[in-house]
């Protein structure tokens, strides 16, 4: 898992950089960084990942992200069409959400007691 940790981060990294050109980037970096530093917290302080407060605050980005996706989910026709969010922002947007979600669910299931890891010495 380790390595999907990595990998996940090295995208939200490259999301976060992407964003230099937005109007409302500033925004958008924020947003991706939250998972950015969970799946950092994840690849390389797992042990923090079994902490009470830590599976509380975590469990508040995984709400917090489902909210948000269900917020910013794309009204536009076909809006997983390249043609169609390659020109709509509000497509691309609902999409970043659901990656930020996506990306948030797989460190919830993959940490620490969460019954669907097993560690690995």
């Amino acid at each position: 898992m380790k390595a999907v940790y990595i990998v996940l981060l090295l995208l939200m990294l490259v999301f976060i950089s992407v964003q230099y050109n937005d109007p409302d980037g500033p925004i958008w970096m924020v947003l991706y960084a939250i998972p950015a530093i969970w799946t950092a917290i994840a690849a390389f302080w797992r042990s923090v990942l079994g902490k009470k407060w830590v599976h509380w605050v975590l469990l508040f980005c995984v709400f917090l992200s489902v909210v948000g996706m269900i917020y910013f989910w794309p009204r536009a026709a076909g809006w997983w069409r390249q043609e169609v969010w390659w020109e709509v922002e509000t497509a691309r947007e609902g999409m970043g959400m659901m990656i930020i979600a996506a990306v948030l669910l797989a460190v919830w299931f993959g940490r620490p007691g969460s019954g669907k890891t097993r560690e690995v010495e």
